[in-house]
C-alpha cells in the first residue's frame, strides 16, 4: 500500500500550495483558511486535495488564531502556507509586524505545537526588501528555534537580539529546524506567469537532512531562443510570418543562452491560453450549456493606461494580483500585439496558476480574483513540494 506523509495547510485561499503539495506525494489532513468563499470553493474541490478520499480531509473555516492544533489527531510530517503578504506587498501600508493581519506568528505557532518533519512557508518577494529586513531575520529565526517564544512585554527587536543570542550559544537540536529561504520566479518552473515569491523551507534538525531549492527548469532566453533564431515558437502556434511580432524580450542578448542551453523555454500566455476558445458572453446562455470550459465568461471594462497595459500574449503573464480593493487594471488584463485588451476570464486566471480547468470557484468575480490573486502556483508548490518529500522518503 503506499504511503502518503501527512500535511496541514495554513492559510489555504483556493489551494494552489495544497493541491501542489498534494500533488507532490503528501496526504493533506486538515486546511485551515478564514475567507467564506476560499472555503466554499475548498469544499467544491475537495476531492483534489485528499490523496485517498475526500472524508480524510477536514476543512476549518475560522480565525488560525482561535485554532487548537491539538485537535489534530494524526501526525503531521509537513505543514505549509502562504500568511497573508498584505503587511509586506508594494501595494500595502507597509506597516510589517505592526500591521495586524502579520500572521507569521501563528505559522510559527504551528511549527511549535505540530513538530513537522518539515514546512513550506510562502510570501511576496516585498518581505526581502532592506526595509524589513531585520524582520525578515527575525522570521527565520523565529521558524530556526520555534520554542524560543517571545515573552509577555518583550518587544519583538528584544525577542530578535534574544535569538541572535541562542543561535550563537546554542548547538542545533530536535527542538531547532535547518531553514533556507529563496526568492523564485515561476516562469522559471514552468509557470505560464512571472511571480516572484519568497519561500522558507525547513527541516528538523534531528534529520540530518541536506536539501537545497530545486534548480530552474525553463529560461528566459530559450524562449527568446525560441521566438527570433528558429521560429519554432511561432511554427507551434501556426502564427503566419506576416504576423510573428517580436516581444521586448527578444530585444535582450542571448549571452546567457550558452548556460541555459538546456533548459526549456518560458510558458507564454499563448502557450497556457492556446486550446481555450474566445470567451462568451454571460448573455448567451447557449454558449454556457455547451461550453465545456468553466469560468470562462467575458469581464468588460478593462481599459490601458501608463503603467497597467496588461500581459503580452507572448510572454509569461505579469503577476495575477489580488488587490485591497478588488483587481487592479493592468495584471490581471492580456494586452494583444494590436494595443486591445481585455481582462483575463477567471479560467485563464487559473490556468495562469496552474489550477486544472474542472477546478470550481465560489464568489463574485472580483472575490474569485481574489482568491486566483493570492494563490501559489499549484505547478511551483508541486516542485518545491516533491524535492522535500524525496527527501523525507530516505527517512522511511
Amino acid at each position: 500500500m503506499t504511503s502518503y506523509p501527512n500535511s496541514v495547510e495554513l492559510f489555504a485561499g483556493a489551494g494552489g500550495l495544497a493541491m501542489g503539495v498534494e500533488r507532490a506525494g503528501f496526504k493533506t489532513t486538515a486546511i485551515i483558511e478564514k475567507d467564506k468563499w476560499a472555503c466554499q470553493t475548498l469544499q467544491q474541490n475537495k476531492s483534489f486535495f485528499t490523496a485517498t478520499n475526500s472524508n480524510s480531509l477536514e476543512i476549518f473555516h475560522g480565525n488560525i488564531e482561535e485554532f487548537d492544533f491539538s485537535t489534530l489527531t494524526k501526525n503531521v510530517q509537513l505543514v505549509s502556507g502562504g500568511p497573508p503578504c498584505q503587511p509586506f506587498s508594494l501595494g500595502g501600508k507597509h506597516k510589517a509586524n505592526s500591521d495586524n493581519r502579520d500572521l507569521f506568528p501563528q505559522a510559527i505557532r504551528a511549527v511549535r505545537e505540530l513538530r513537522p518533519q518539515a514546512f513550506i512557508f510562502e510570501n511576496v518577494k516585498g518581505l526581502t526588501r532592506s526595509t524589513f529586513s531585520n524582520y525578515f531575520e527575525y522570521i527565520r529565526l523565529q521558524l530556526t528555534f520555534p520554542d524560543i517564544v517571545q515573552k509577555s512585554g518583550e518587544e519583538w527587536f528584544e525577542h530578535l537580539c534574544r535569538l541572535e543570542l541562542h543561535q550563537k550559544q546554542s548547538s542545533y537540536d530536535h527542538h531547532s529546524y535547518q531553514v533556507k529561504t529563496q526568492v523564485l520566479n515561476a516562469a522559471n518552473y514552468g509557470v505560464p506567469q512571472k511571480r516572484e515569491r519568497v519561500f522558507f523551507v525547513g527541516f528538523r534538525s534531528d534529520l540530518n537532512i541536506s536539501w537545497s531549492f530545486p534548480s530552474q527548469t525553463h529560461s528566459k532566453y530559450r524562449l527568446i531562443l525560441d521566438q527570433t533564431k528558429n521560429g519554432g515558437y511561432w511554427d507551434r502556434h501556426k502564427v503566419p510570418k506576416e504576423q510573428r511580432i517580436y516581444t521586448e524580450l527578444s530585444k535582450n542578448n542571448l549571452t546567457n543562452l550558452e548556460k541555459e542551453i538546456d533548459l526549456l523555454p518560458w510558458s507564454t500566455v499563448r502557450d497556457a491560453l492556446a486550446d481555450l476558445p474566445p470567451p462568451y458572453s454571460r448573455s448567451i446562455k447557449s454558449n454556457v450549456k455547451s461550453n465545456r470550459v468553466t469560468a470562462h465568461f467575458a469581464q468588460p471594462g478593462a481599459k490601458a493606461y501608463k503603467g497597467h497595459t496588461g500581459s503580452p500574449l507572448d510572454e509569461p503573464a505579469k503577476t495575477l494580483k489580488a488587490g485591497v480593493h478588488g483587481v487592479p487594471g493592468g495584471e490581471n488584463m492580456l494586452r494583444f500585439h494590436d494595443g486591445q485588451v481585455r481582462y483575463f476570464t477567471v479560467r485563464e486566471c487559473a490556468r495562469l496558476q496552474t489550477f486544472p480547468d474542472d477546478f470550481e470557484f465560489h464568489g463574485s468575480w472580483t472575490e474569485t480574483m481574489r482568491q486566483l490573486g493570492n494563490a501559489v502556483p499549484t505547478e511551483l508548490a508541486r516542485v518545491i513540494a516533491h524535492s522535500i518529500l524525496k527527501k523525507l522518503h530516505i527517512l522511511n
